[in-house]
C-alpha cells in the first residue's frame, strides 16, 4: 500500500489540523512495542472515556500539591550529590529528576531510594523513551524493539507488579471501610486499578499506560530543561539586564522558558492519519490511507504570528490574542497534552501573587540550576543526540558553583 504524505505548516492551519476529530494520532505506530494502546494514541470513544477517567489525576490542585510539596523535595535531594560533586550532564540530571517525579505521579514505588534501585529504573525509562519516539530513531528498529520487550518485562517483575499489588490490597481496605479515600495513593495506576470494571483495561495495556507515563514526562521534560538551560544562559550572556530579572523575577523567568518551549517542542512533528475521506484546512483532500504530517516546528515559528524574528529566542515578544507563549508545544484540542501545567505552568494574571504561583516543573528546575551556578562547561562542549532524528542534545555538561 502506498502511503501519500501531506504537509500541513503554518501556525492557523497546524491549529485547526490537531484539533480536527477526524484526525486520528498515528505519529507512534511504530512504537508500539511501547504505546500501543495507551491514552495518547487512542481516538474517538475510548480515547475520551480513559481519558476522562486519568483526569481525576490531572487536576490543578492536584498539580500544585506536586508542585508546592513533592517536587522541592525531589529536586533537592536529586540535585546535591552533583551539586557538591560541582558538576553534571544535564541530560542525565534532567531524567534523574523529572523520572522521580513522573514515577510517583504514575505510581511506581521505589521502596529501597537505593542508587542501585535508581540506576534500575533509569535505564527502563531510558529504554522505553527510545521505544517511544522509534519513528526518529537512527538505530536498528527490530534491536530496540527487543529491548524494549526486555526492560518492560523487568519494569513488570521490579516495579510495577509490586506496585500493583500494594494498590489493589490498599483498594480493598477502602472499599471494605477500614481506609479513607483520602489516605489512598495520588497517582494513575490507583486510578485505573480502583476503575478496572469500567473500562475495557487488558493487563498488558494498563502495564504499558503506566510506563507510558514514565517515559513521557521523563523524556519531554528532561529535554525540555536541557533546551530552556541552554536558551536563558545564552540570552542572559549577551542580554545582561535580562539575566538579572531572572534571578530577581520568577515571572519573567517563566515566561523565558515559554520561549524556549515554543521553539523546542517535544516531537517536531505531529502526524495524523484520517478517519476518512476530508479535506484538510489547507483545502488539500485525504484519504484513510494517506499520513498527514503537521509540521510543529515551522507552526511554532510562523512570522505571521510570532514575528519577524519568529526563528530565534526573544522573551519580550508581543503575541496575538489566544496564542500561548509556547506556540502549539503542548499540542490542542483531545490531544492536548494532560501534563501541559505541571510542565510548563499557568500563565500568570494582572493579580498574580509571585510567591504563590504555579510556575511548573521545568522553569522551577532551571531556577534551581541558575541558583547553584550551574553554567556550560567550556572544557567538554554540549553535544547533539546523535541516535534520533529529533533536534536534542545528546549530552550537555555543566559546571555548579561561582566561576573563576
Amino acid at each position: 500500500m502506498t502511503v501519500t504524505s501531506l504537509t500541513v505548516d503554518g501556525y492557523r492551519n497546524s491549529l485547526e489540523s490537531l484539533r480536527e476529530p477526524l484526525l486520528a494520532q498515528s505519529l507512534y505506530d511504530e512504537g508500539a512495542v511501547i504505546m500501543a494502546d495507551v491514552l495518547l494514541v487512542l481516538h474517538g470513544a475510548e480515547h475520551r472515556a480513559r481519558r476522562l477517567l486519568e483526569l481525576k489525576v490531572f487536576r490543578r490542585d492536584f498539580f500544585r500539591y506536586y508542585e508546592h510539596e513533592l517536587f522541592p523535595a525531589t529536586l533537592s535531594q536529586t540535585m546535591q550529590p552533583f551539586v557538591e560533586a560541582g558538576q553534571a550532564d544535564l541530560i542525565d540530571l534532567g531524567y534523574r529528576v523529572t523520572m522521580n517525579l513522573t514515577a510517583d505521579f504514575a505510581g511506581i514505588d521505589r521502596p529501597l531510594r537505593s542508587a542501585q534501585e535508581t540506576e534500575q529504573l533509569l535505564a527502563l525509562v531510558m529504554s522505553f523513551s527510545e521505544g517511544a519516539t522509534l519513528v526518529h530513531s537512527t538505530r536498528d528498529k527490530e534491536q530496540v524493539r527487543q529491548e524494549v520487550r526486555a526492560a518492560l518485562k523487568a519494569f513488570e517483575r521490579s516495579f510495577y507488579q509490586p506496585s500493583l499489588t500494594r494498590r489493589r490490597a490498599l483498594l480493598e481496605r477502602w472499599r471494605q471501610g477500614e481506609l479513607p479515600e483520602a489516605d489512598l495513593p495520588r497517582d494513575v495506576l490507583t486510578v485505573l486499578a480502583q476503575n478496572e470494571d469500567r473500562i475495557e483495561l487488558p493487563a498488558d495495556i494498563m502495564m504499558r499506560e503506566i510506563a507510558f507515563y514514565l517515559q513521557a514526562g521523563s523524556h519531554s521534560t528532561a529535554n525540555a530543561t536541557a533546551h530552556a538551560f541552554h536558551d536563558l544562559f545564552t540570552w542572559g550572556r549577551a542580554h545582561p539586564q535580562d539575566a538579572a530579572r531572572m534571578a530577581s523575577d520568577p515571572l519573567f523567568q517563566q515566561r523565558c522558558v515559554h520561549e524556549s518551549l515554543r521553539l523546542h517542542p517535544a516531537s517536531p512533528v505531529a502526524w495524523r492519519k484520517p478517519t476518512c475521506p476530508m479535506q484538510l484546512p489547507t483545502g488539500q483532500p485525504a484519504g484513510v490511507t494517506d499520513r498527514v504530517i503537521v509540521d510543529l516546528a515551522s507552526a511554532n515559528r510562523d512570522r505571521a504570528v510570532f514575528g519577524a524574528d519568529a526563528e530565534v529566542f526573544n522573551p519580550h515578544r508581543v503575541l496575538p490574542e489566544g496564542v500561548p507563549p509556547w506556540g502549539l508545544t503542548f499540542g490542542v484540542g483531545v490531544h492536548t497534552c494532560l501534563g501541559r501545567d505541571l510542565d510548563g505552568g499557568v500563565l500568570p494574571r494582572e493579580d498574580c501573587d509571585p510567591a504563590s504561583h504555579q510556575y511548573g516543573i521545568v522553569p522551577l528546575f532551571v531556577r534551581a540550576l541558575f541558583e547553584h551556578g550551574a553554567r556550560p562547561d567550556p572544557a567538554r562542549p554540549a553535544k547533539p543526540a546523535n541516535h534520533t532524528e529529533r533536534p536534542n542534545w545528546g549530552s550537555y555538561p555543566i559546571l555548579f558553583g561561582a566561576s573563576e
